[in-house]
């Protein structure tokens, strides 16, 4: 095959960004990619799998780990590494679909406007854990609970039972937990989330949303180059996943923790049907909120770094991060069952980060372990925010020369933009319904999987990708792997396909118009860029339609950064007359 350059068919060049640097370690990409796990909304939006799933729930994941997760980590490792370029960019390697890479980059900003949510609300509980009285115990509620509305708390759930149970449901007597209602509160109508009411901001939020990217724009302040910010994540990752297992080990000796640990370990063939179906959401996140982070990411790896071996290390850490959070949550879960008489149904609204605070609430030294709690939390929502802005930057300067010679002005532009933006998740409607939009992601990344198996194995084909891979690696590539990919993958992700569908229509359907709308604009919309691009660039070429359409199909300028195996890659390939052709765009670039 003839390697097609910009230079040959008289469009601009790619013009490489040679100081855009590389990991301090090369195990800054794997804690990097470990990052990508503790985008925790999986666990509220899909809260009744994730809390009825045991120990047989999770072994369906580590199927979809061998059958794609794996083999694709590997796909998207060896486009960024092979190819030194982000998202967009690294799509050279088939022109028509870069429209996937904006794509990706739209579905990154579309999660960043509302994910900042899971920093405020740790943030907002770490603020008050520093009161004397923490104001969602039990003792604490009393100033701003009104017990007039005779509302069953599960610290007033026995006295109004016997009195007055005013609130029943399909599970008996329902009773609310105070740290959500001490949420609710920041809400002068009391109500989050129902169409039926107004629109209502709430200032409070307006204000730990402000502090939250505050540190978002100090940690590029602070970090601005990849050493840095590497050096940065691994010991965010490394500080999170520490007071994560101090948690666990705190939580073990909880009322009722110990059997919700026993309810875990307790095999049940059910469980087993539901992982197959939840997991699926698991696998999907290992990419990262955008998609394109693994792409990103592991741009920055050596040439030679091994990413297969890698890609293991990442999916066995991504599902140990899953296993840990599972389990906090199935005791914190069982606390409230412990609680409450089996006609009693606790209403626990995200438990992690709303119930879980009236938990802490009742353990000694309550203020400390709150703080050490949400901690955590915070760290976590910074590690994905921060993560996922760095690779959305990255691949904007690489693709776009000339926003290089502006970097840090694009780098807060942006950060200041997307702070004004998640400003309408600080309301009544917005800070309930947000995971609608995460929801979608089910849909539009199993799309973008299986776009990227027909370009990297279909369009560029088997061969020339193995041939790829093995040259980077240095070492063989198993013909099987490949045709796990080609035809076995596939399978699985028009089945997650059709799972978002499904989502989609029924989580909508309880939803306001807004919402939707926001939805269709921010996820649905932008997947008009693949085909809008495609036919744009098509358009910029000469000749029939069926000559630019193979012309834009095949690899543009695609080639090692590093002269020295760009030359090996050559002489690898056998067109030598092409390797002029190269030497001359990088002369003029330079």
């Amino acid at each position: 095959m003839v390697y097609e350059t910009s230079y040959g068919t008289g469009l601009k060049p790619f013009s490489p960004d040679l100081n855009r640097g590389k990991w301090d370690k090369p195990t800054d990409y794997i804690f990097a990619c470990f990052g990508l796990a503790l985008k925790l909304d999986v666990f509220a939006a899909s809260y009744w799998f994730f809390f009825e799933l045991g120990i047989l729930g999770i072994l369906p994941y580590f199927v979809y780990m061998v059958i794609y997760l794996v083999p694709i980590m590997v796909i998207h490792s060896f486009m960024g590494q092979f190819s030194s370029s982000g998202f967009i960019s690294a799509f050279r390697i088939s022109p028509f679909f870069k429209g996937m890479g904006y794509v990706s980059g739209f579905l990154t900003i579309s999660m960043l406007i509302y994910y900042s949510i899971f920093a405020a609300i740790p943030l907002m509980f770490m603020v008050n854990s520093l009161r004397p009285t923490l104001p969602w115990s039990c003792e604490g509620m009393k100033s701003w609970f009104n017990e007039s509305s005779w509302q069953t708390t599960i610290c007033n759930m026995t006295e109004v039972f016997n009195e007055y149970d005013n609130e029943t449901s399909y599970f008996g007597s329902v009773a609310h937990v105070p740290s959500a209602l001490y949420f609710e509160n920041h809400f002068e109508s009391k109500e989050i989330g129902y169409p039926d009411e107004d629109y209502e901001l709430s200032w409070h939020f307006v204000g730990f949303f402000a502090l939250v990217w505050t540190m978002i724009a100090f940690i590029f302040y602070k970090f601005p180059d990849t050493a840095q910010f590497g050096k940065f994540i691994r010991y965010m990752v490394i500080g999170t996943l520490a007071l994560l297992l101090v948690c666990f080990g705190r939580f073990l000796f909880l009322p009722g923790a110990l059997n919700g640990l026993n309810r875990y370990m307790t095999p049940k063939l059910e469980h087993l049907a539901m992982g197959s179906g939840s997991t699926f959401i698991m696998v999907l996140h290992a990419f990262g909120a955008g998609w394109g982070s693994a792409i990103a990411l592991s741009s920055f790896n050596g040439f030679r770094t091994n990413i297969m071996s890698y890609s293991w290390i990442i999916s066995f850490g991504q599902v140990f991060i899953y296993i840990m959070f599972g389990l906090v949550s199935f005791m914190l879960d069982h606390y409230f069952k412990e609680l409450a008489d089996a006609s009693t149904y606790v209403h626990k609204d995200w438990l992690l980060y709303l119930s879980s605070a009236s938990v802490i609430s009742t353990m000694g030294w309550a203020n400390m372990w709150t703080f050490i709690y949400y901690t955590m939390l915070l760290m976590a929502a910074l590690i994905v925010m921060s993560t996922q802005i760095f690779t959305l930057l990255q691949s904007l300067f690489d693709e776009f020369e000339k926003l290089r010679e502006r970097k840090r002005d694009v780098t807060f532009g942006l950060i200041g933009g997307l702070a004004l933006c998640s400003f309408f998740f600080c309301t009544n409607h917005g800070i309930s319904f947000f995971f609608a939009i995460g929801c979608d992601s089910i849909f539009s990344h199993s799309l973008l999987h299986l776009l990227l198996i027909l370009v990297v194995l279909w369009i560029y084909g088997r061969e020339r990708f193995q041939r790829d891979i093995e040259f980077m690696l240095g070492q063989p590539f198993a013909s099987w792997k490949i045709f796990i990919l080609r035809f076995i993958a596939p399978i699985f992700l028009v089945i997650s396909l059709l799972i978002g569908i499904v989502v989609f229509l029924a989580e909508h359907f309880h939803f306001s118009v807004v919402v939707f709308v926001l939805s269709i604009l921010l996820v649905w919309l932008p997947i008009l860029a693949i085909p809008g691009y495609g036919f744009y660039y098509l358009f910029q070429s000469t000749g029939t339609f069926c000559d630019r359409f193979k012309r834009a199909c095949r690899p543009t300028d695609w080639y090692p950064l590093e002269m020295e195996h760009r030359q090996q890659y050559e002489v690898a390939v056998g067109n030598t007359e092409m390797t002029h052709q190269l030497f001359e765009v990088t002369e003029e670039v330079n």
